[in-house]
C-alpha cells in the first residue's frame, strides 16, 4: 500500500515543483563565448520524472544519456550551439561551435544542476577529466560522474550531434580512446 501512495504522490507531483534554472553553456572552442540557457519548470519536471523513473545507476546512466541530449537541445532554441556537430571538423566555422572543453565544461555544469536537485540518486558529479595522446597531451576532456560503487563513467556530449543523447562509458576505457570515431 504504501508503494502505491508513493507512487501516487511521484505522479501527482505539480510541474511547479522543479521550478526555473539557469545555466551558462561554452561554445566557441575552449570557452570563448557562453550563452546562459534557462530551463523553464516544465522541462525540468520532464528531466526530474525521468531521472527518478531510473530503478538503478547503469538505469540512471541510460536516463543521463538521454537527459544531456534534451537539455543541450532545450540549450540549442536559445542560443548558437544548435549548430554545434559531433566532434570538431563537421561544424565548421559556425557560430555555436563546441570543443570538448566546452562541452566537458557544459556537461558538468548541467550535471551539478541534476546533483544539487538531488536527482542523481547513485552518482556524483566530479570534476572533468583529460585522456592523454602518448601519455602527454592532453587530446580531449570530458565530463565524469562517479557511481555509488566507486566506478567511474564519462559524460561525453561531444561525440554527438547537439540534442542527441551523451555517450557514457566507463572511465577507465574512455582513457584508452573509447567512443564513437569523429
Amino acid at each position: 500500500m504504501r508503494r502505491l501512495f508513493a507512487l501516487l504522490a511521484f505522479f501527482a507531483l505539480p510541474v511547479a515543483a522543479a521550478g526555473e534554472a539557469r545555466v551558462s553553456v561554452c561554445h566557441g572552442y575552449s570557452c570563448v563565448a557562453q550563452a546562459e540557457i534557462v530551463y523553464s519548470a516544465a522541462q525540468l519536471d520532464e528531466i526530474r520524472r525521468l531521472l527518478l523513473a531510473a530503478a538503478d545507476a547503469p538505469g540512471e546512466r541510460d536516463a543521463l544519456a538521454e537527459v544531456v541530449g534534451r537539455l543541450y537541445r532545450w540549450g540549442g532554441e536559445q542560443s548558437a550551439i544548435a549548430s554545434d556537430r559531433a566532434g570538431n571538423f563537421a561544424d565548421g566555422d559556425g557560430v555555436g561551435r563546441m570543443d570538448c572543453i566546452d562541452h566537458s565544461t557544459s556537461t558538468t555544469r548541467l550535471l551539478h544542476l541534476l546533483g544539487e536537485r538531488k536527482w542523481l540518486r547513485w552518482h556524483r558529479v566530479l570534476e572533468p577529466q583529460a585522456r592523454y595522446f602518448l601519455g602527454l597531451i592532453a587530446n580531449h576532456w570530458s565530463a565524469v560522474i562517479e557511481a555509488s560503487d566507486g566506478e567511474r563513467y564519462v559524460v561525453d556530449s561531444w561525440f554527438v550531434n547537439n540534442g542527441e543523447p551523451a555517450v557514457i562509458l566507463p572511465l577507465d576505457e574512455w582513457k584508452k580512446g573509447a567512443g564513437p570515431d569523429v
